[in-house]
């Protein structure tokens, strides 16, 4: 028998999630809607569904819309059956039930080692390193990378390197200096970038595993040799053809890299991106996804990410998300969509979960000064009792919107319809009182944020509820 869904909602949203039910049933599952009596069902108490809420026969579980913030624990005790949130968009209900994109994998497993650069490590104290270490490692590093400069000395190396490793870190030394990487493998550095087959005589004066690269650029059979010599001595090795920048090689080096791969199938590689993030003005997820994606069809091992300019600085962050996104759609035998799309930081699949008819009936049973505020293909709609007007730039409703002597309110508003705007001009999804949802770039770690948005929470509280908006 199918199983019987009771989709909990309210007047406003009915209609909507009546013709969606009517869409996912099938014979293995039966979703009933079930109208509460009020207008908007994620506002509910715990207490108000217990008085209203009259479940059909045959209910086997119980879906309460995403933003209703009361005890599910409670409400499952007193009907005896189990109650969960479902997505906050009724648009993606058919993505819970498995209906529309196969949800998302658990992305705690990726096969790429991730080294993260400080190229300014010779310029910065054992403290300030040991701070940018930490940093990286919060952001997914697993190798922290102390770039050396020309011309610069690095007298603390040694110092760096223990303080480093005390803490746990694996570390690398990035330099040009053939006394620089001598010091760094006796001081216990795990890995050198770089040696080639003229100096690979470094790493026999410890135990740091060499990055490999040509003797001269673009030069793939001097780095054939010189991981010939490492797999004739026994050695630990990763080999980096070294990515070139765009228009000055990037696509010969491209090639390079595959074949290497053709000629050493079961050799560990490493791709330095930085030439490419670093070098090209173009937002960095979508460089690191398309970058990602040749370095998982090669099947490379490592890479090396930099976040110095200003239009990089998620730059590891970003790998580290698209290197699992892209292992879990692998293994899955499957395109690298519907994994969790923290990479889509600028558009959304799916950015438009309401029609404008829609809205409009909407706006019609609306009987309150609380304006609500969508983002249909026509535009920002804002409405309430008063009114329902539509516009593509938030100045051209605020004369509409009778807030010029109410600062807070008209506050409020602005930042809404700013939010609503950039959904529309961009094509992202907006939902009134939530923030806008940047992927993986837009993270924080959670304290900047948070603070922000306790903040205008406890602003927005100070509004009368005439006037501060309700999410629909």
């Amino acid at each position: 028998m199918a199983e019987r869904v009771a989709l909990v909602t309210g007047s406003l949203a009915e209609p909507r999630i009546r013709r969606i039910a009517g869409e996912i049933a099938d014979a293995r599952l039966d979703p009933v809607v079930v109208n509460v009596g009020v207008k908007v069902a994620a506002l509910m108490t715990a207490e108000i569904v217990e008085r209203r809420l009259k479940l059909p026969e045959g209910t086997d579980r119980v879906l309460m819309p995403g933003r209703f913030r009361g005890d599910l624990d409670r409400l499952a005790t007193h009907f005896g059956l189990p109650f969960a949130r479902g997505p906050e968009e009724a648009a993606d209900i058919p993505d819970y039930f498995g209906k529309g994109r196969a949800r998302p994998a658990a992305l705690d497993r990726q096969d790429v080692l991730l080294f993260a650069e400080i190229v300014d490590a010779t310029r910065l104290s054992v403290a300030e390193l040991l701070d940018r270490a930490r940093f990286l490692k919060g952001e997914g590093a697993d190798v922290i990378d102390l770039g050396a400069l020309p011309d610069s000395p690095f007298p603390h190396l040694e110092e760096a390197i223990a303080a480093l490793k005390a803490e746990g870190f694996r570390v690398s030394v990035d330099s040009f200096d053939p006394q620089e990487l001598r010091r760094a493998t006796r001081a216990g550095a795990d890995y050198l970038l770089s040696l080639n087959e003229t100096n690979l005589a470094i790493a026999e004066e410890g135990d740091a595993v060499p990055v490999l690269v040509p003797a001269q650029a673009g030069d793939l059979s001097s780095l054939v040799r010189a991981v010939e010599m490492c797999e004739a001595m026994g050695r630990p090795f990763l080999a980096d053809p070294i990515l070139d920048p765009i228009h000055l090689g990037f696509t010969a080096s491209l090639l390079r890299y595959a074949e290497l791969r053709r000629l050493k199938p079961d050799i560990a590689i490493l791709m330095g991106i930085g030439n490419v993030t670093e070098l090209t003005d173009a937002d960095t997820t979508g460089m690191n996804a398309l970058l990602m994606g040749i370095i998982s069809e090669l099947r490379l091992n490592a890479v090396l990410a930099v976040q110095v300019s200003p239009h990089c600085r998620t730059a590891v962050r970003e790998f580290d998300r698209a290197r699992r996104e892209f292992f879990a759609a692998r293994e899955a035998g499957a395109l690298p969509q519907g994994f969790g799309g923290g990479l889509m930081a600028l558009r959304d699949r799916r950015p438009v979960t309401t029609s404008p008819q829609e809205v409009e009936r909407l706006a019609a049973t609306v009987a309150d000064r609380n304006f609500r505020i969508e983002v249909t293909e026509l535009g920002i709609h804002a409405y309430n009792r008063d009114g329902h007007h539509v516009a593509a730039d938030p100045f051209d409703l605020f004369p509409h919107l009778k807030v010029e002597d109410d600062g807070a309110h008209a506050f409020y508003l602005g930042v809404e319809t700013a939010r609503a705007e950039i959904a529309y001009r961009l094509g992202k999804r907006y939902a009134q009182d939530e923030p806008l949802k940047w992927g993986v770039a837009g993270e924080t770690g959670g304290s900047a944020d948070e603070a922000h948005r306790l903040t205008f929470k406890q602003a927005g509280s100070t509004l009368s509820p005439a006037k501060k908006g309700e999410s629909t």
